[in-house]
């Protein structure tokens, strides 16, 4: 089905819901250079992932022009109408969809309407940027409309997902910029404008916090930090850290590090080791170059019992059974539902993984699939730390509450680690 034109109502409610939200973090949009982008030239609207304040955000900055939104799949179902009446496209994350370019180029050409697009994907899990698409310059070349870059600042200060929705006291801005015409894209190759594209995409929301000296005094700020810091530093064990309060702590160890107020780490003890990390971003970077390591060493492997849910239509999704999921430095393999279903994706068909935390209010979860179905796939973990097979948890992959967090964090960073080994030799041109 096609995009629709979104009708004047929908721009204005959209705009009047987020006005509450927008009100209470104290909103304000600084311009620049969009005096160079005519009322009724569609263009192509970027924009980096950190809550779902975001699309509240475009709501206000963009109206009252006409806007299509990229969402993922799952947001349709039980509610396509209203997703299509509203605006929006539907895509699978990761999964390589030319009905979405085809989507966009109607919506753009025949439609005259921006199109919204997170290119990240997914939300960012350290508030880091998260890997862009390599095709996004080619994209860009096919579209031939201007391109703007909007740019949150203290939207993942105030509501980073491994916080588990719990709000901060954090005011939100937000910086539109207008970053390439149709003729500079013309003459620049895919390769520029990617490399254009990463640096708009370079950012630190931690440092930001710092270097702005955002205070976030609530005391669960911590709490699920361990769903991003799932390796100790000090002992190397994986599953044992656990975020709660202002503390994150290895129960393997006691090591013991406490989140201040403007977002640095401080251990606690004088016991101080080599890798002491008073910064998110640097701890994670470390967690990403050890799992590099194992898929150097070829000692990589994730290997779990899941229950299945999948997604093949816009009614509903539907519970099919339990399986496997195995992770390895052959791609990512599911069987289950009795030997009915066997899915796999090689390395270089994904250049990063559909993770998420506690995926509408079910669990974590890692969802794999193509352009026709959709699996979500949750680790079956018991209180005591176990698989649901009653086997003991050992190797590189820990599990019980952190543990089952840490799965989804670490699988992310291989399958990027993955694609970056074996991604086509076209890709790196």
């Amino acid at each position: 089905e096609k995009p629709r034109v979104q009708g004047r109502f929908w721009r204005w409610l959209l705009k009047t819901v987020s006005a509450g939200e927008l009100k209470k973090v104290h909103f304000r949009c600084e311009k620049e250079g969009m005096e160079r982008l005519p009322a009724e030239q569609p263009a192509l609207i970027l924009m980096n992932h950190s809550s779902f304040i975001d699309l509240k955000i475009a709501s206000t900055v963009l109206y009252p022009r006409q806007f299509h939104i990229i969402c993922t799949a799952d947001g349709f179902v039980g509610k396509a109408g209203l997703m299509r009446a509203i605006g929006c496209i539907p895509t699978k994350k990761f999964v390589s969809d030319l009905t979405m370019i085809k989507d966009m180029v109607y919506a753009l050409q025949e439609l005259k309407s921006d199109v919204l697009m997170f290119p990240e994907a997914s939300y960012t899990f350290d508030g880091t940027a998260t890997p862009l698409p390599e095709s996004l310059g080619k994209a860009l070349k096919i579209l031939k409309v201007p391109v703007v870059m909007i740019r949150t600042y203290g939207a993942f200060t105030r509501d980073p997902l491994y916080n588990g929705l719990q709000l901060r006291q954090v005011d939100v801005t937000a910086k539109m910029t207008y970053l390439l015409s149709p003729e500079e894209i013309e003459q620049k190759t895919p390769a520029q404008l990617n490399a254009i594209l990463k640096d708009a995409f370079t950012f630190d929301n931690w440092a930001w916090q710092q270097d702005n000296h955002i205070r976030v005094a609530e005391p669960f700020r911590a709490d699920g930090l361990h769903r991003v810091l799932y390796k100790c530093p000090c002992c190397s064990a994986e599953g044992a850290m656990e975020g709660k309060g202002i503390h994150l702590i290895c129960h393997a160890c006691g090591s013991k590090w406490e989140l201040d107020e403007f977002g640095r780490l401080e251990m606690i003890g004088a016991d101080q080791h080599s890798y002491d990390f008073s910064q998110v971003p640097s701890w994670y970077a470390w967690e990403r170059e050890q799992v590099r390591k194992e898929l150097e060493q070829g000692s990589y492997r994730m290997d779990l019992p899941v229950d299945i849910i999948i997604m093949t239509d816009f009614k509903s999704v539907y519970r099919v059974g339990e399986g496997r999921l195995v992770h390895d430095n052959t791609g990512i393999h599911l069987t289950g539902c009795d030997g009915k279903l066997e899915f796999s994706l090689t390395p270089a068909q994904t250049y990063s993984l559909y993770a998420d935390y506690f995926w509408y209010e079910i669990g974590d979860m890692i969802s794999i699939g193509d352009t026709t179905r959709q699996y979500y796939c949750f680790p079956k973990i018991d209180s005591a730390g176990k698989h649901d097979d009653g086997q003991d948890d050992s190797g590189s992959v820990q599990t019980g509450e952190a543990g089952q967090q840490a799965i989804v964090a670490k699988a992310r960073l291989a399958a990027e680690e993955l694609y970056k080994m074996n991604r086509p030799a076209r890709s790196r041109n």
